[in-house]
C-alpha cells in the first residue's frame, strides 16, 4: 500500500508532469459549471432572463461544445500538451474576455460555448490524456494528484467569488480570469520544456488494453463496455451540473442565503481531496474495472438528501457525500479508458468520452431548468437524479466482469 511518505516521493519525482496536470485542471475551473453558475444570478440580471431561459442557453452552448469535443479530443494524440495545452489555455483567456465585453443576449450562447469548450471541455481532456499516458503503472495516482487542480479551485473559488462580487463588478473579474489564463501559459511552457511527442512515446510507453490490443476510437465505439459506462458519464455531470447550476434557485426555496450555501461546499471538496487519493491507490492496487460499479452508490443518498434537507446540515452532509462520489468520478473513468482500450488512441477515444460528458452537462441544467418552470420543484427533482444513479450503478455489473476476464486472460 502506498504511503504518505510514497505518494510525496511520487510527486517528488515527477514534479513537473504533475505539476502540469494539476494547473490545466485548475485552469478549467473557469468554465465549469459550479464556476459560471456562481454569476447565474448577474447574467439573468443583465439579459433579462428566467431560469429556463438561462437553462436552455447553458445546453445549447454546452451541447454544441459536446459536439465539437468528438472532433477536437484526437489532436491530444498528434500534439505535445506544451503546444496543445498553450493553445487552449489562450483560447479559454479569450472566451473570458468575450463573457466579460458581451451585451448581446443573442451571443450568449456563443459565449457559454467558448467557455465549455475550452474550459470543461479541452483544458480537463489535455490534462487527463497526458496523465493516462505519461503513466502507467501509477496512472491512478497521477490522475488523483493531477485532479487535485480542480480541487482547489472548487474549493476556494465559489466563496472567493461570492465576496468579490460585493465590490467588484463581475465583468471586470472575467477580464481578471483571462489575465490569468495568460499568465498560465508561461509556466506550462517552463513545466514542459522536456517533453516527448505522443507519436514519440507510442513505440515505448504505450500500455494496451483488452485482448492484448490498442483499441481504435471506431472499434470502442462498437463495443458494447463503451455504452454501458455512458450513463455513469453523463448522469454525473448531467445531474452534478445541474445541482451546481441551479444553486442560487435551490438556496432560494430552502431558505437558505446564496453565501450559506456556497460555505458549505468546501467540505464536499475535502471529501473529494480524500476519495481521490484513496480512489487512485485503489485504482493502482486493484484495478479500475473492480471500483467502477460501486462508485455512484453515495451519489444516490446525496440526492434524496438533496430532496429531504430540512437544514443546511443536510445538504452539507449531501455535499460530502457527492464528493465521496467525485473522487471516483475524477479517476476511476480516466483510468478504465486506457485500462480497457489501451493508450495509443486515448485521446480520439477519451475526445468521444469527454463529448458525452459535456452532452450531460449540457442536458441537466436546460432539463431541470424548464422542469423548474413548468412547475416541477427542483427539490422534487433530486429523487429522479437518485433513481438514475442507481440504474447507472446496476448496469455496470456484468460489463465490467466481462473485462476482467477479457485483461486477465491477456495477462
Amino acid at each position: 500500500m502506498s504511503t504518505p511518505t510514497g505518494y510525496l516521493r511520487f510527486i517528488r519525482e515527477n514534479l513537473p508532469f504533475l505539476a502540469t496536470g494539476a494547473l490545466l485542471s485548475f485552469l478549467s475551473s473557469f468554465g465549469q459549471t459550479f464556476f459560471i453558475s456562481i454569476f447565474g444570478g448577474e447574467i439573468r440580471e443583465a439579459y433579462g432572463l428566467s431560469n429556463g431561459d438561462w437553462g436552455l442557453i447553458y445546453m445549447i452552448g454546452t451541447g454544441a461544445s459536446a459536439v465539437v469535443m468528438v472532433f477536437a479530443g484526437g489532436l491530444a494524440d498528434r500534439f505535445r500538451v506544451r503546444t496543445l495545452g498553450i493553445v487552449v489555455v489562450l483560447l479559454l483567456a479569450s472566451a473570458c474576455l468575450f463573457m466579460a465585453f458581451n451585451a448581446v443576449a443573442a451571443l450568449l450562447p456563443f459565449v457559454i460555448f467558448a467557455l465549455r469548450f475550452t474550459g470543461q471541455g479541452m483544458t480537463t481532456h489535455v490534462s487527463t490524456v497526458a496523465m493516462a499516458r505519461w503513466f502507467v503503472a501509477t496512472r491512478g495516482r497521477a490522475l488523483a494528484v493531477a485532479s487535485f487542480g480542480f480541487m482547489l479551485g472548487e474549493a476556494t473559488l465559489p466563496l472567493t467569488m461570492v465576496w468579490l462580487k460585493s465590490f467588484i463588478d463581475w465583468r471586470t473579474l472575467w477580464v481578471c480570469f483571462a489575465v490569468f489564463c495568460v499568465l498560465a501559459c508561461f509556466v506550462l511552457y517552463r513545466l514542459l520544456r522536456l517533453e516527448r511527442t505522443p507519436q514519440s512515446m507510442a513505440a515505448m510507453e504505450q500500455s494496451a488494453g483488452m485482448f492484448s490490443k490498442h483499441w481504435t476510437r471506431s472499434e470502442a465505439l462498437r463495443h458494447p463496455l463503451f455504452w454501458a459506462m455512458v450513463p455513469a458519464v453523463m448522469s454525473f455531470s448531467g445531474f452534478g451540473t445541474a445541482f451546481w447550476f441551479h444553486q442560487v434557485h435551490f438556496a432560494e426555496i430552502k431558505g437558505w442565503s446564496h453565501l450559506a450555501l456556497v460555505s458549505v461546499f468546501p467540505l464536499g471538496t475535502f471529501a473529494l481531496a480524500f476519495s481521490t487519493i484513496g480512489y487512485g491507490w485503489a485504482i493502482d492496487r486493484f484495478g479500475a474495472t473492480r471500483l467502477l460499479p460501486i462508485y455512484l452508490i453515495p451519489l444516490v443518498v446525496a440526492f434524496v438528501l438533496h430532496w429531504y434537507a430540512p437544514s443546511l446540515a443536510w445538504t452539507a452532509f449531501a455535499v460530502i457525500l457527492m464528493g465521496i462520489a467525485g473522487g471516483g468520478q475524477a479517476t476511476l473513468l480516466n483510468a478504465c479508458w486506457a485500462e480497457f482500450y489501451g493508450t495509443r488512441h486515448i485521446g480520439s477515444i477519451k475526445s468521444a468520452a469527454a463529448a458525452l460528458m459535456v452532452l450531460g452537462s449540457a442536458i441537466g441544467p436546460g432539463l431541470s431548468g424548464w422542469l423548474i418552470d413548468i412547475g416541477v420543484g427542483f427539490e422534487v427533482q433530486q429523487l429522479g437524479y437518485a433513481a438514475v444513479f442507481a440504474f447507472a450503478a446496476l448496469i455496470l455489473i456484468v460489463p465490467t466482469r466481462r473485462a476482467r476476464q477479457a485483461l486477465s486472460n491477456a495477462a
